[in-house]
């Protein structure tokens, strides 16, 4: 697609307030693809007066006609997901394949999701002698990360929508084109103007101007979790609402009665999908003593061939933060039996599918978010091994169990600290909560759950 030069405000593409710009480059070829502008304060206060501007009358829509302008949505989105599909291949780098299944078809999914139930969501229930009312938090700031560019705007887009609140959308500077696309198809389906605003530009001059604009009335974010405390910190201090989803270090538990074969090749295939850049990955394997070093042979041969089937990591920063964390992974004594830190392309930038075995849990690559296709084998003795493990970071976002009895595997993902487990490989749900505990945020994406975070409470009392 053609890069807009200008800021979606108010219905209309708009000229940016500022001269500045910024190169899309693909990371595949280290060419430059488009230039976007990059707003200022200005842009951010001009998208924000029309959010508000535009907020009693989308929040006053019928619920049924806020689901039809969705259903739009979803339609305008399905008859362009190849031309999706192929923008976010040109600025992320990932596979065509993928992003046809992946980055267009997820997407597409949820805003259907969203459109029935904003037609069938309880906005007004009894309780005793009460009347709620659940309604619209007001103007939403959508901060959205690079690693899934348009599946992260509609996971925040769509339920604000539903909600009737209006927003203000900030994607990321790496993947600006797929929120252009976004913003044209916005205006296709019919969504009257100013209900839906998109400002371009870098995290610390409009993101921060977004997040910190007293007009706005809830952040959602998903980023680093060292973004998310600043947001947060700026948030509390305006008492305005926050949902945050952050980093993940996601235990993949493997319990002796497992098949041990499906359950690393399914492992090691979720840590190298968007090419390890997954805030929910499972990059550390737990696997009893007993069956490890079968493990980690199965692990390493299926890493392997995946050598030619993923794409680089966005840029070259990223590219060198993961490279670092291989060399650390080394320094510190764990056991490379696949990959390394030597980039097996010479031009994009691109990391080796790489296995870790005989790491232990108080070491950085198990502890910390490396955000590449990076995965840590570590071995537990007992059930109780296995959980300390597991529970023994900072995050809680998602995680895996795998184990012959589903009723023994669904009792261990009970007590992980955790937002969401796959049970032997359970499917991904667009209708199913996702979100973390412990410092890998705070509220819920998806579904119900998702719709509530951008409602707030009123109870009529008779």
């Amino acid at each position: 697609m053609k890069a807009h030069d200008g800021m979606y405000i108010d219905g209309a593409w708009r000229p940016a307030a500022g001269p500045d710009t910024i190169e899309v480059v693909n990371p595949a070829d280290e060419q430059v693809v488009a230039r976007v502008p990059a707003g200022t304060a200005e842009d951010v206060d001009a998208a924000v007066r029309a959010a508000r501007g535009a907020l009693p009358g989308w929040a006053r829509t019928a619920p049924a006609e806020r689901a039809a302008r969705l259903a739009a949505l979803r339609d305008v989105l399905t008859a362009r997901a190849d031309e999706i599909a192929r923008t976010v291949t040109a600025e992320l780098g990932s596979p065509l394949a993928f992003s046809q299944a992946v980055h267009a078809g997820v997407p597409i999914a949820v805003a259907g999701s969203y459109a029935e139930l904003a037609a069938t969501y309880a906005f007004e229930e009894k309780a005793g002698n009460s009347t709620v009312h659940l309604e619209p938090v007001g103007v939403v700031a959508a901060i959205t990360p690079w690693n899934y560019p348009l599946h992260q705007i509609v996971a925040k887009v769509a339920p604000a929508l539903a909600a009737g609140c209006t927003v203000v959308l900030k994607p990321a500077e790496d993947t600006p084109l797929t929120a252009q696309l976004f913003a044209e198809a916005v205006d296709e389906a019919g969504v009257p103007a100013g209900v839906f605003n998109l400002v371009t530009g870098l995290g610390p001059v409009a993101g921060q101007a977004l997040a910190e604009h007293p007009g706005v009335d809830l952040v959602s974010f998903t980023g680093s979790t060292a973004v998310g405390r600043r947001i947060g910190a700026a948030a509390g201090a305006a008492v305005k609402k926050v949902a945050l989803e952050l980093g993940g270090k996601s235990a993949n538990v493997i319990l002796p009665s497992a098949d041990l074969a499906k359950a690393v090749n399914v492992g090691v295939a979720n840590v190298m999908s968007n090419s390890g850049q997954t805030c929910s990955a499972w990059t550390r394997m737990l696997v009893h003593t007993s069956r490890y070093d079968e493990a980690v042979e199965l692990a390493a041969a299926a890493a392997a061939k995946y050598g030619d089937r993923i794409g680089p990591v966005v840029n070259a920063t990223q590219q060198t933060r993961v490279l670092g964390y291989i060399d650390k992974g080394v320094a510190e004594g764990a056991r490379l039996v696949a990959g390394g830190s030597e980039p097996p392309r010479e031009q994009g930038y691109f990391v080796s599918p790489t296995v870790f075995a005989d790491v232990t849990p108080e070491m950085a690559i198990a502890q910390e978010e490396i955000f590449g296709p990076v995965l840590s084998i570590l071995r537990y003795e007992d059930e109780e091994d296995a959980l300390r493990i597991a529970n023994g970071t900072v995050y809680g976002l998602a995680g895996a169990v795998w184990a012959g009895d589903r009723e023994e595997a669904v009792a261990f993902a009970r007590r992980m600290d955790t937002g969401q487990v796959d049970i032997n490989g359970g499917r991904f749900n667009p209708l199913a909560p996702f979100g973390g505990y412990k410092q890998s945020g705070v509220g819920r994406e998806l579904g119900t759950h998702g719709l509530s975070e951008y409602l707030q409470t009123k109870s009529l009392q008779f």
